[in-house]
């Protein structure tokens, strides 16, 4: 399995994507997941990531119109496709979120109708598109279920499989095991678990509340999702993702790279 930068878990402390490129250098990284391109040209950092030795192993873009219900939202996805081609990422990945004025059930179902529009424009341009378990009571995708929901309607369809996400709606390693086939790419994380509310931490699908930690730190059970990847047979990418902010990004992602090479 290869070590992948998530550039998401350092733009949220303000690093830029020359950081990006410097700490998955330093952490001798394998690749890199450009999650939106930061209003730079796709080019410059396809040229980037390849000067530093870095395998674009997915681009990660936002659907923003498509959920504020704007008539023109599928011209904002055919542009990030087109980044994506420009970048030589072979996955894209959209996060889905959740709505809090619409259930879970109903909120999949916007989905699935939106991603039966993009998949046939991914796979034009020789793409996998993929979701990814996302935590949140309201959220679309959370457990193998809501996956499957999904892919029935849209074979072409993959997984980003999230193994802290997965973890906020049933056991990580069973979930898994049944969407095995189907992952394309993965990202790791780590959460500090309460059966009690708690200052800082929000309630998720299974009723225990979650607080951002650093991959090792927390209650997931990292190296058991490690060892059934390895079973199962994934030799792709794992995106190094970290949400909280009481170690500076950089750092935390070399401590957990450590980590997960020590496995």
């Amino acid at each position: 399995m290869k070590l992948c930068m998530m550039t998401y878990t350092m733009a949220c402390q303000g690093f830029v994507v020359e950081d990006f490129i410097k700490t998955a250098i330093d952490c001798k990284m394998d690749g890199i997941d450009w999650v939106t391109t930061y209003g730079r040209n796709p080019a410059e950092l396809k040229n980037m990531s390849h000067d530093a030795g870095l395998e674009i192993a997915c681009h990660t873009f936002l659907a923003g119109k498509f959920l504020s219900g704007e008539n023109d939202w599928l011209d904002e996805i055919k542009q990030s496709i087109e980044d994506a081609v420009i970048l030589g990422a072979p996955v894209v990945m959209i996060p889905t979120s959740s709505k809090d004025d619409m259930t879970r059930d109903a909120f999949r179902d916007l989905w699935i109708e939106g991603l039966k529009q993009i998949a046939p424009l991914a796979n034009d341009a020789g793409l996998i598109l993929t979701v990814e378990n996302f935590p949140g009571q309201l959220s679309a995708f959370v457990t193998a279920d809501d996956y499957f929901k999904a892919k029935a309607e849209i074979p072409s369809l993959k997984l980003t499989y999230d193994d802290g996400n997965a973890a906020s709606g049933e056991d990580p390693i069973e979930s898994f095991k049944r969407c095995a086939d189907d992952v394309v790419h993965a990202h790791f994380k780590d959460w500090d678990i309460s059966d009690t509310p708690q200052e800082g931490y929000c309630e998720m699908l299974n009723g225990k509340y979650f607080r951002p930690a650093l991959i090792s730190r927390g209650n997931i059970d990292t190296a058991g999702v490690w060892k059934a990847m390895k079973e199962y047979g994934y030799n792709g990418f794992i995106n190094i993702e970290y949400e909280g902010d009481t170690i500076k990004a950089d750092k935390a992602t070399q401590i957990a790279v450590d980590y997960l090479r020590g496995l």
